[in-house]
């Protein structure tokens, strides 16, 4: 496991959660993720969960991703998918406001598995470089991605060869969030 990506990802939870603790004096809360199974479950109120981050328990990998497309993935994506269950998260790039994408459950990584192999088909079939999308942007046609080749964060327009770098790794990229609530 790429522990750079993963260290990040924990730091920048952890600092996402204090935010939430901060400003409205407790766990992070979610209308999307309500009625929805997982470990990360503190309480259910009316029309929200209240979650916080729990370790991965799995298979540590997207080998799924790997076996179905034959290629090997970038092992820092290994390490965003299946360092911890978390619920999405919202946070700033400069000036990009963002949701991060995060695994809410064991069966939430196969969907997301399933997801990166159906956006890796299309990829492939457009004859594209292949990415990994890791958060979602409120353009429904761009996103936030690691490229496979370089390991590098881009912003990506789907279907399209437009593409941005944002950070030299996903480690950098993440340490450079700032969280948004």
């Amino acid at each position: 496991m790429d522990i750079e990506t993963a260290n990040a990802l924990t730091t920048l939870t952890t600092r996402y959660c204090d935010a939430w603790q901060e400003a409205k004096g407790t766990w992070p809360q979610s209308a999307d993720l309500y009625g929805v199974p997982s470990p990360c479950v503190i309480s259910t109120l009316d029309d929200c969960v209240i979650w916080q981050p729990k370790p991965f328990s799995g298979e540590p990998n997207v080998n799924a991703v790997e076996r179905a497309m034959d290629l090997v993935v970038q092992p820092a994506a290994h390490a965003f998918y299946t360092t911890q269950f978390a619920g999405d998260m919202t946070a700033r790039f400069a000036d990009i406001s963002l949701t991060l994408l995060q695994t809410w459950s064991e069966d939430d990584l196969q969907r997301v598995q399933e997801n990166l192999i159906g956006h890796l088909v299309t990829q492939k079939r457009l004859k594209l470089s292949p990415t990994l999308f890791i958060a979602t942007l409120d353009s429904e046609l761009d996103v936030i991605s690691v490229c496979n080749l370089s390991g590098e964060v881009i912003k990506e327009t789907l279907g399209t060869r437009n593409r941005d770098v944002l950070a030299p790794s996903l480690a950098d990229f993440l340490t450079r969030l700032e969280p948004l609530l």
